[in-house]
């Protein structure tokens, strides 16, 4: 794996005051962030500030770094999320991702997602990825991990409204999926998206995020 986007974040990091790049290309082999004792998702560690343009332009230098690692995993969606269209502007923090900053992909089934809340009740075979980045105050520039959704027959788990959710580590290795192996280790999926079930289970992007189509 090559980590040629350095450089690059380098400059970004220089521009932002922040004193020194931290990065370590092993940085989630072990996983250093810290789990949430309330079973929610890996908390990023001091998570710096980004505005738009910049944390697109870090985004961009992550993004095939990202794509290579998850794809390690041999999930099909895993592969080929980022070929899918895009739906937010810019990365944007995720409150409810560790506050890391994430973008939104929808596959073509998915393709109602663009109504956003109007979108109603996706149907069989949609899938939504939600990859996710963090920069620290301390200068550490840290891929997250993968968060896939999609909509399976009716039937497959009446509790997260037949949505399977599957979460790929920053390392490529598999953590868990609903119905699959790890089910528990993303039950807290299930029960945060549970909120939104009049949504058919769905968050949808920040509004000064959103992409028009």
């Amino acid at each position: 794996m090559t980590w040629s986007y350095l450089p690059a974040i380098r400059r970004i990091l220089a521009s932002l005051a922040i004193p020194s790049l931290m990065f370590s290309p092993v940085a989630f082999a072990g996983q250093t962030a810290q789990r949430a004792e309330t079973q929610e998702h890996f908390v990023a560690p001091n998570p710096a500030e980004l505005a738009g343009d910049t944390a697109e332009e870090v985004y961009a230098g992550l993004m095939k770094t990202m794509a290579d690692a998850y794809r390690l995993s041999d999930k099909v969606h895993a592969k080929t999320y980022q070929a899918w269209e895009r739906y937010n502007s810019s990365p944007y923090r995720s409150a409810t991702h560790g506050q890391r900053f994430v973008n939104n992909y929808a596959n073509k089934t998915a393709k109602a997602y663009s109504r956003y809340e109007a979108a109603g009740q996706l149907p069989v075979g949609s899938a939504l990825a939600k990859d996710s980045f963090t920069v620290t105050n301390s200068g550490g520039i840290n891929p997250g991990p993968l968060f896939l959704m999609e909509k399976m027959a009716p039937g497959f788990n009446s509790e997260s409204g037949d949505w399977r959710y599957t979460m790929i580590m920053p390392d490529g290795s598999f953590y868990g999926e609903t119905n699959g192996e790890g089910s528990k280790q993303v039950e807290f999926c299930i029960s945060c998206h549970r909120a939104a079930a009049k949504n058919d289970h769905l968050f949808f992007i920040p509004k000064t995020y959103r992409r028009s189509f």
